[in-house]
């Protein structure tokens, strides 16, 4: 007969709208400093997470974002930042084939800094253009009360890890490095 007391987790609800969530990919290549370092927005995701209040044990972590809702944050003209996007969206992460971006974590493991507020290590799967990487290590700071959650940091991954080839214009002399650095302010609401 099992003792063990069964944990009770409360959920928090990712919202994307009250959340910031962006990628910077970089310039390379001869005429790289022609060139720019373009900022990525993320609008649509969904997402949750869950653990036992005060110990984080059973925590878990979903997030799921739909590839076609990344666009353009640079002030660049209107005609430039389409192309971007197409580009983007059709030949990079060819989004009509693969419409979604999954992150599963594997273990949380937090270290309480002060009363309400945590480091976090985040280790899980990323699954992105048809390809999962695992074991993506994301370091976050998190600050919690009893209706908010509050994740801030920031990750690197390279493309070609998810077989996603890299950008390049002018016959390679302006292209994109295969980094691209990810940060997040992510809320969430407590179910």
């Amino acid at each position: 007969m099992n003792d063990q007391p069964t944990l009770t987790l409360a959920r928090y609800q990712l919202d994307a709208g009250r959340s910031k969530f962006t990628v910077q990919a970089f310039a390379a290549g001869l005429f790289a400093g022609f060139g720019h370092n373009p900022v990525i927005g993320i609008r649509d995701f969904t997402g949750d997470v869950e653990f036992a209040p005060e110990t984080f044990a059973g925590a878990q972590m979903r997030l799921a974002i739909n590839a076609e809702s990344l666009v353009v944050l640079d002030d660049v003209k209107e005609k430039d930042q389409e192309e971007m996007e197409r580009t983007m969206h059709e030949q990079v992460l060819e989004t009509a084939r693969y419409p979604e971006i999954v992150f599963q974590s594997t273990s949380i493991a937090t270290t309480r800094i002060i009363p309400g507020r945590w480091k976090a290590k985040i280790i899980g799967d990323l699954t992105m253009h048809g390809t999962t990487c695992r074991g993506l290590w994301i370091m976050a700071q998190l600050t919690l009360n009893e209706n908010e959650l509050r994740a801030v940091g920031d990750f690197t991954l390279r493309q070609t890890d998810y077989e996603i080839k890299l950008v390049s214009v002018a016959a390679g002399a302006l292209k994109l490095k295969d980094e691209l650095k990810f940060e997040f302010d992510l809320v969430g609401a407590r179910e």
